[in-house]
C-alpha cells in the first residue's frame, strides 16, 4: 500500500443569512474577454421597462466551462427524476422569448457580414 495516496480535501462552505435567501433571476446577460466570463443576473417583469443587475459573477473560462458541465449534469438528473423541462416563450408572444436564452448560432451569411464591418 502506498502512503502517498491523498485523501480528498473537505471543503467547509459557510452560507450567510442574506445569501441563504437567494436572489430570483429570469435573465442572465453573459459577456466575456480572453481572461474571464461575466454573468449578470437580473429579472424582467411584465409592465416594468427597467431593471437592474442583482448579482454579477466573474469567473475564468475554465470555471465557466466547469459550471456549464455541472449545470448540464444536474439538468439531466432533474429531467430523469421529474421529466423534461420545457422552455416556453412569453404567453401571447410566440416569437419573443423571455428569460434565459441560448445564443442563436451565426449563419454563414451573418459571419460574412460581420467580417466586412
Amino acid at each position: 500500500m502506498s502512503a502517498n495516496v491523498q485523501q480528498p480535501q473537505q471543503l467547509n462552505i459557510q452560507l450567510g443569512e442574506k445569501e441563504a435567501e437567494g436572489i430570483y433571476a429570469n435573465l442572465a446577460i453573459i459577456s466575456h474577454s480572453p481572461a474571464e466570463f461575466i454573468i449578470d443576473f437580473t429579472r424582467v417583469l411584465p409592465g416594468v421597462p427597467k431593471t437592474k443587475v442583482y448579482a454579477r459573477i466573474i469567473m475564468t473560462p475554465q470555471h465557466a466551462k466547469s459550471l456549464l458541465n455541472a449545470l448540464n449534469d444536474n439538468i439531466a438528473k432533474y429531467e430523469e427524476q421529474f421529466g423534461e423541462i420545457k422552455v416556453m416563450s412569453e404567453p401571447g408572444k410566440s416569437n419573443k422569448p423571455i428569460g434565459f436564452q441560448a445564443p442563436v448560432e451565426a449563419t454563414p451569411h451573418a459571419e460574412k457580414n460581420q467580417g466586412e464591418n
